[in-house]
Protein backbone atom coordinates (compact mmCIF):
# COMPACT_ATOMS: atom_id res chain seq x y z
CA UNK A 1 0.00 0.00 0.00
CA UNK A 2 1.37 3.42 -0.94
CA UNK A 3 1.99 6.02 1.76
CA UNK A 4 -0.48 8.30 0.03
CA UNK A 5 -3.25 5.69 0.12
CA UNK A 6 -2.45 4.78 3.72
CA UNK A 7 -2.68 8.45 4.69
CA UNK A 8 -6.03 8.78 2.90
CA UNK A 9 -7.51 5.71 4.61
CA UNK A 10 -6.17 6.80 7.99
CA UNK A 11 -7.66 10.25 7.55
CA UNK A 12 -11.06 8.82 6.67
CA UNK A 13 -10.88 6.42 9.63
CA UNK A 14 -9.97 9.18 12.06
CA UNK A 15 -12.69 11.42 10.66
CA UNK A 16 -15.21 8.62 11.09
CA UNK A 17 -14.20 8.19 14.73
CA UNK A 18 -14.64 11.89 15.41
CA UNK A 19 -18.06 11.89 13.76
CA UNK A 20 -19.03 8.74 15.65
CA UNK A 21 -18.08 10.33 18.95
CA UNK A 22 -19.84 13.57 18.06
CA UNK A 23 -22.96 11.64 17.10
CA UNK A 24 -23.33 10.62 20.76
CA UNK A 25 -23.02 14.20 21.92
CA UNK A 26 -26.61 15.30 21.58
CA UNK A 27 -29.57 16.32 23.68
CA UNK A 28 -31.04 13.58 25.85
CA UNK A 29 -33.54 12.99 28.62
CA UNK A 30 -32.38 11.58 31.94
CA UNK A 31 -34.90 9.28 33.56
CA UNK A 32 -35.07 9.44 37.35
CA UNK A 33 -35.31 5.80 38.41
CA UNK A 34 -38.11 4.88 40.78
CA UNK A 35 -40.32 7.71 39.56
CA UNK A 36 -41.99 9.08 36.43
CA UNK A 37 -39.74 12.16 36.60
CA UNK A 38 -37.26 13.07 33.86
CA UNK A 39 -34.68 15.82 33.37
CA UNK A 40 -33.87 17.18 29.90
CA UNK A 41 -30.20 17.80 29.08
CA UNK A 42 -28.97 20.04 26.25
CA UNK A 43 -25.63 19.44 24.49
CA UNK A 44 -23.45 22.56 24.77
CA UNK A 45 -20.58 22.61 22.23
CA UNK A 46 -17.11 23.49 23.46
CA UNK A 47 -15.43 26.70 22.36
CA UNK A 48 -13.91 29.99 23.47
CA UNK A 49 -15.64 33.18 24.56
CA UNK A 50 -14.96 36.49 26.21
CA UNK A 51 -16.10 36.20 29.82
CA UNK A 52 -17.31 39.30 31.62
CA UNK A 53 -18.63 42.55 30.22
CA UNK A 54 -17.06 45.70 28.77
CA UNK A 55 -17.15 48.89 30.83
CA UNK A 56 -19.38 50.38 28.13
CA UNK A 57 -22.18 47.85 28.74
CA UNK A 58 -25.23 49.37 30.43
CA UNK A 59 -25.41 48.00 33.97
CA UNK A 60 -21.74 46.90 33.97
CA UNK A 61 -20.20 46.36 37.42
CA UNK A 62 -16.53 46.26 38.38
CA UNK A 63 -16.61 42.53 39.25
CA UNK A 64 -17.45 41.73 35.61
CA UNK A 65 -14.08 42.89 34.36
CA UNK A 66 -11.69 42.79 32.84
CA UNK A 67 -13.09 40.70 30.02
CA UNK A 68 -10.89 37.71 29.32
CA UNK A 69 -10.88 34.77 26.94
CA UNK A 70 -11.94 31.42 28.38
CA UNK A 71 -11.86 28.00 26.73
CA UNK A 72 -14.79 25.74 27.54
CA UNK A 73 -14.91 21.98 27.01
CA UNK A 74 -18.19 20.50 25.74
CA UNK A 75 -20.81 19.59 28.33
CA UNK A 76 -24.51 19.03 28.78
CA UNK A 77 -26.66 21.45 30.75
CA UNK A 78 -30.17 21.16 32.13
CA UNK A 79 -32.74 22.62 29.77
CA UNK A 80 -34.55 23.91 32.84
CA UNK A 81 -33.82 24.59 36.48
CA UNK A 82 -34.24 21.55 38.76
CA UNK A 83 -37.90 21.41 39.83
CA UNK A 84 -39.50 20.49 43.14
CA UNK A 85 -40.96 17.34 41.56
CA UNK A 86 -37.43 15.90 41.38
CA UNK A 87 -35.82 17.65 44.34
CA UNK A 88 -38.49 16.40 46.74
CA UNK A 89 -37.56 12.80 45.88
CA UNK A 90 -34.11 13.59 47.25
CA UNK A 91 -35.29 15.50 50.32
CA UNK A 92 -38.01 13.08 51.37
CA UNK A 93 -36.75 9.49 51.49
CA UNK A 94 -40.25 8.14 52.18
CA UNK A 95 -41.59 9.87 49.08
CA UNK A 96 -38.84 8.25 47.04
CA UNK A 97 -39.73 4.81 48.41
CA UNK A 98 -43.46 5.30 47.89
CA UNK A 99 -42.87 6.41 44.32
CA UNK A 100 -40.64 3.39 43.70
CA UNK A 101 -43.37 1.07 44.97
CA UNK A 102 -45.43 2.18 41.99
CA UNK A 103 -42.46 1.49 39.71
CA UNK A 104 -41.14 -1.91 40.98
CA UNK A 105 -38.81 -2.29 38.00
CA UNK A 106 -36.68 0.53 39.43
CA UNK A 107 -36.45 -0.65 43.04
CA UNK A 108 -32.66 -1.03 42.79
CA UNK A 109 -32.25 2.68 42.17
CA UNK A 110 -33.79 3.38 45.58
CA UNK A 111 -31.55 0.82 47.28
CA UNK A 112 -28.52 2.60 45.82
CA UNK A 113 -29.56 5.92 47.35
CA UNK A 114 -30.88 4.61 50.66
CA UNK A 115 -27.73 5.73 52.48
CA UNK A 116 -27.48 9.07 50.70
CA UNK A 117 -26.78 12.09 52.88
CA UNK A 118 -29.90 14.23 52.92
CA UNK A 119 -31.38 17.15 54.81
CA UNK A 120 -33.84 16.41 57.57
CA UNK A 121 -37.35 17.18 56.25
CA UNK A 122 -38.28 20.85 56.73
CA UNK A 123 -41.12 21.75 59.05
CA UNK A 124 -42.34 24.53 56.74
CA UNK A 125 -43.29 24.59 53.07
CA UNK A 126 -40.06 25.66 51.39
CA UNK A 127 -41.92 26.99 48.35
CA UNK A 128 -43.46 29.55 50.73
CA UNK A 129 -46.79 28.99 49.02
CA UNK A 130 -45.62 30.23 45.62
CA UNK A 131 -46.15 26.90 43.86
CA UNK A 132 -44.55 23.47 43.74
CA UNK A 133 -45.38 21.10 40.86
CA UNK A 134 -43.48 22.32 37.80
CA UNK A 135 -41.79 25.14 39.70
CA UNK A 136 -38.04 25.40 40.30
CA UNK A 137 -36.80 24.06 43.62
CA UNK A 138 -35.55 26.92 45.80
CA UNK A 139 -34.10 27.67 49.23
CA UNK A 140 -31.28 25.10 49.19
CA UNK A 141 -27.66 25.88 50.04
CA UNK A 142 -24.82 25.20 47.63
CA UNK A 143 -23.89 22.30 49.93
CA UNK A 144 -27.36 20.79 49.50
CA UNK A 145 -27.25 21.24 45.72
CA UNK A 146 -23.93 19.35 45.58
CA UNK A 147 -25.39 16.48 47.62
CA UNK A 148 -28.43 16.39 45.35
CA UNK A 149 -26.00 15.83 42.47
CA UNK A 150 -24.41 12.97 44.42
CA UNK A 151 -27.82 11.42 45.07
CA UNK A 152 -28.64 11.61 41.37
CA UNK A 153 -25.28 10.06 40.47
CA UNK A 154 -25.92 7.16 42.84
CA UNK A 155 -29.38 6.76 41.35
CA UNK A 156 -28.44 6.95 37.66
CA UNK A 157 -24.73 6.15 37.43
CA UNK A 158 -24.27 9.41 35.51
CA UNK A 159 -22.00 12.14 36.90
CA UNK A 160 -23.79 15.44 37.42
CA UNK A 161 -22.55 18.59 39.12
CA UNK A 162 -23.09 22.33 39.37
CA UNK A 163 -21.71 24.49 36.55
CA UNK A 164 -18.68 26.68 37.00
CA UNK A 165 -19.23 30.41 36.59
CA UNK A 166 -17.49 30.22 33.22
CA UNK A 167 -19.63 27.31 32.00
CA UNK A 168 -22.76 29.05 33.19
CA UNK A 169 -22.00 32.34 31.41
CA UNK A 170 -20.88 30.54 28.25
CA UNK A 171 -24.14 28.58 28.13
CA UNK A 172 -26.21 31.65 28.93
CA UNK A 173 -24.61 33.66 26.14
CA UNK A 174 -25.13 30.85 23.61
CA UNK A 175 -22.68 32.50 21.24
CA UNK A 176 -23.82 36.07 21.90
CA UNK A 177 -21.57 38.98 22.87
CA UNK A 178 -24.35 41.28 24.03
CA UNK A 179 -25.72 42.16 27.46
CA UNK A 180 -28.40 39.48 27.18
CA UNK A 181 -28.43 36.32 25.08
CA UNK A 182 -30.96 37.95 22.75
CA UNK A 183 -29.24 41.35 22.40
CA UNK A 184 -28.73 44.60 24.29
CA UNK A 185 -32.33 45.82 24.37
CA UNK A 186 -33.75 45.23 27.86
CA UNK A 187 -37.19 46.06 26.46
CA UNK A 188 -37.26 42.53 25.01
CA UNK A 189 -36.50 40.90 28.35
CA UNK A 190 -40.15 40.10 29.07
CA UNK A 191 -40.06 37.61 26.20
CA UNK A 192 -37.25 35.64 27.84
CA UNK A 193 -37.34 36.20 31.58
CA UNK A 194 -39.24 36.68 34.81
CA UNK A 195 -37.93 39.65 36.77
CA UNK A 196 -39.07 42.24 39.29
CA UNK A 197 -41.15 44.20 36.79
CA UNK A 198 -43.23 41.30 35.43
CA UNK A 199 -43.22 38.50 38.03
CA UNK A 200 -45.92 39.72 40.43
CA UNK A 201 -43.44 39.08 43.27
CA UNK A 202 -43.18 35.31 42.82
CA UNK A 203 -41.30 32.72 40.81
CA UNK A 204 -43.00 30.93 37.93
CA UNK A 205 -43.23 27.47 36.39
CA UNK A 206 -40.23 26.57 34.28
CA UNK A 207 -40.12 26.97 30.51
CA UNK A 208 -42.82 29.60 29.99
CA UNK A 209 -40.46 32.10 28.38
CA UNK A 210 -38.44 31.84 25.17
CA UNK A 211 -35.20 29.82 25.34
CA UNK A 212 -31.82 31.17 24.29
CA UNK A 213 -30.18 30.17 21.01
CA UNK A 214 -29.00 26.87 22.48
CA UNK A 215 -32.41 25.89 23.83
CA UNK A 216 -31.93 26.73 27.51
CA UNK A 217 -34.88 28.27 29.34
CA UNK A 218 -34.84 30.75 32.22
CA UNK A 219 -31.11 31.45 32.13
CA UNK A 220 -32.16 35.06 32.62
CA UNK A 221 -34.33 35.42 35.70
CA UNK A 222 -36.95 33.27 37.44
CA UNK A 223 -34.48 32.02 40.06
CA UNK A 224 -30.76 32.63 40.50
CA UNK A 225 -28.59 29.54 40.10
CA UNK A 226 -25.75 28.18 42.22
CA UNK A 227 -22.35 27.67 40.61
CA UNK A 228 -19.24 25.84 41.83
CA UNK A 229 -17.23 29.01 42.36
CA UNK A 230 -16.16 31.06 45.31
CA UNK A 231 -17.26 34.62 44.59
CA UNK A 232 -14.14 36.80 44.37
CA UNK A 233 -14.87 40.38 43.21
CA UNK A 234 -11.52 40.89 41.47
CA UNK A 235 -11.04 37.28 40.36
CA UNK A 236 -10.95 38.14 36.67
CA UNK A 237 -7.94 40.41 37.14
CA UNK A 238 -5.89 37.83 39.04
CA UNK A 239 -7.26 34.54 37.71
CA UNK A 240 -4.35 32.11 37.09
CA UNK A 241 -3.95 31.10 33.45
CA UNK A 242 -5.77 27.86 32.73
CA UNK A 243 -7.68 27.79 36.02
CA UNK A 244 -11.19 26.50 35.35
CA UNK A 245 -12.88 28.01 38.39
CA UNK A 246 -12.34 29.40 41.89
CA UNK A 247 -12.74 26.51 44.38
CA UNK A 248 -14.75 27.24 47.50
CA UNK A 249 -12.45 27.66 50.51
CA UNK A 250 -14.56 30.03 52.62
CA UNK A 251 -18.21 29.94 53.62
CA UNK A 252 -19.01 33.31 52.09
CA UNK A 253 -19.53 34.34 49.47
CA UNK A 254 -20.12 31.81 46.71
CA UNK A 255 -21.16 32.79 43.20
CA UNK A 256 -24.77 32.78 42.03
CA UNK A 257 -25.81 33.61 38.46
CA UNK A 258 -28.75 34.64 36.31
CA UNK A 259 -30.72 37.03 38.48
CA UNK A 260 -34.24 36.24 39.67
CA UNK A 261 -37.91 37.16 39.74
CA UNK A 262 -37.00 39.67 42.46
CA UNK A 263 -34.22 41.47 40.54
CA UNK A 264 -34.01 44.44 38.21
CA UNK A 265 -33.33 43.76 34.50
CA UNK A 266 -29.67 44.85 34.74
CA UNK A 267 -29.04 42.05 37.25
CA UNK A 268 -30.21 39.47 34.71
CA UNK A 269 -27.45 40.25 32.19
CA UNK A 270 -25.29 37.32 31.03
CA UNK A 271 -22.19 38.65 32.80
CA UNK A 272 -23.89 39.74 36.04
CA UNK A 273 -22.49 38.09 39.19
CA UNK A 274 -24.12 37.80 42.61
CA UNK A 275 -22.41 36.84 45.90
CA UNK A 276 -24.24 34.66 48.42
CA UNK A 277 -25.07 36.32 51.74
CA UNK A 278 -25.33 35.18 55.39
CA UNK A 279 -28.82 36.71 55.57
CA UNK A 280 -30.02 33.92 53.31
CA UNK A 281 -29.71 31.63 56.35
CA UNK A 282 -31.76 33.75 58.73
CA UNK A 283 -34.14 30.80 59.15
CA UNK A 284 -33.18 27.15 59.66
CA UNK A 285 -36.36 25.19 58.84
CA UNK A 286 -34.98 21.82 59.96
CA UNK A 287 -35.44 19.58 62.96
CA UNK A 288 -33.03 18.37 64.20
CA UNK A 289 -30.51 21.10 63.40
CA UNK A 290 -27.54 19.98 61.31
CA UNK A 291 -25.44 21.31 58.46
CA UNK A 292 -27.20 24.12 56.63
CA UNK A 293 -29.14 22.43 53.85
CA UNK A 294 -31.74 25.12 53.35
CA UNK A 295 -31.96 28.87 53.17
CA UNK A 296 -34.61 31.56 53.24
CA UNK A 297 -33.61 32.64 49.74
CA UNK A 298 -36.79 32.04 47.76
CA UNK A 299 -35.01 33.36 44.68
CA UNK A 300 -32.16 30.81 44.53
CA UNK A 301 -32.22 27.42 42.79
CA UNK A 302 -29.89 25.51 40.46
CA UNK A 303 -29.54 23.49 37.29
CA UNK A 304 -27.24 20.59 36.44
CA UNK A 305 -24.34 20.09 34.09
CA UNK A 306 -22.61 16.93 32.93
CA UNK A 307 -19.13 17.18 31.37
CA UNK A 308 -18.72 15.40 28.03
CA UNK A 309 -15.57 13.80 29.44
CA UNK A 310 -16.43 11.79 32.54
CA UNK A 311 -14.05 12.50 35.44
CA UNK A 312 -12.07 9.74 37.16
CA UNK A 313 -13.53 7.92 40.15
CA UNK A 314 -11.17 9.88 42.41
CA UNK A 315 -12.29 13.20 40.94
CA UNK A 316 -15.95 12.28 41.32
CA UNK A 317 -15.42 11.29 44.96
CA UNK A 318 -13.61 14.56 45.66
CA UNK A 319 -16.39 16.60 44.06
CA UNK A 320 -19.11 14.90 46.08
CA UNK A 321 -17.13 15.24 49.33
CA UNK A 322 -16.56 18.97 49.69
CA UNK A 323 -14.54 20.07 52.68
CA UNK A 324 -17.12 20.82 55.35
CA UNK A 325 -16.68 24.49 56.16
CA UNK A 326 -18.00 25.51 59.59
CA UNK A 327 -21.69 26.40 59.34
CA UNK A 328 -21.77 25.07 55.77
Amino acid sequence: MSNKLFYLISTVFLSFNVVAQDANFKNYTQKIGGSPQVYDMVAIPGGEFMMGSPASEKGHKADEGPQHKVKIEPFWMGKYEVVWDIYDLYTFKNMEKEMAARHPDTEKSVQKTDASTRPSPPYVDMSFGMGRAGYPAINMTQYAAIHFCKWLYEKTGVFYRLPTEAEWEYACRAGSKTAYSFGDDAAKLDEYAWHRKNSDAAYKKIGQKKPNAWGLHDMHGNVMEWTLDQYIPDYYSKKPAGEAYAPVTELYPTAVRGGSWDDEPADLRSAARTPSKPEWKILDPQLPKSEWWMTSASFVGFRLVRPAKTPSAEEIKAYYSPKLIEDY
